[in-house]
């Protein structure tokens, strides 16, 4: 499995950006989907982005289209979520997972990182 530590969080005003990032050791990093998810106070997980191994195909959930953007570095085995836009209602802890059988972008992932605190203040 591949370990995974993400940071970048913080507090940020409604309309402000914050880069989220995820650093990934050990296993098999460059042949894994990435995928972000995060999870508010008495919700569910949800998906927010996810890419293929080689960049070629990625994946927004429709709350974050146009405004987040992921990427991955496997040469330096990062991938990042840049949020612009936020809204308070982005407001969650995002976590980080990875998986070499993924499915639809959003199932499969045996990875997880602990995740990053994202406060977003109207």
């Amino acid at each position: 499995q591949v370990q995974l530590v993400e940071s970048g969080g913080g507090l940020v005003q409604a309309g402000g950006s914050l880069r989220l990032s995820c650093a990934a050791s050990g296993g098999t990093f460059s042949r894994s989907t990435m995928g972000w998810f995060r999870q508010a106070p008495g919700k569910e997980r949800e998906f927010v982005a996810a890419i293929r191994w080689n960049s070629a195909n990625l994946d927004y959930a429709d709350s974050v289209k146009g405004r987040f953007a992921i990427s991955r570095d496997n040469a330096k085995n990062m991938v990042y979520l840049q949020m612009n836009s936020l809204k308070p209602e982005d407001t969650a802890v995002y976590s980080c997972a990875a998986g070499q059988y993924v499915a639809a972008f959003r199932w499969g992932y045996d990875s997880w990182g602990q995740g990053t605190q994202v406060t977003v203040s109207s």
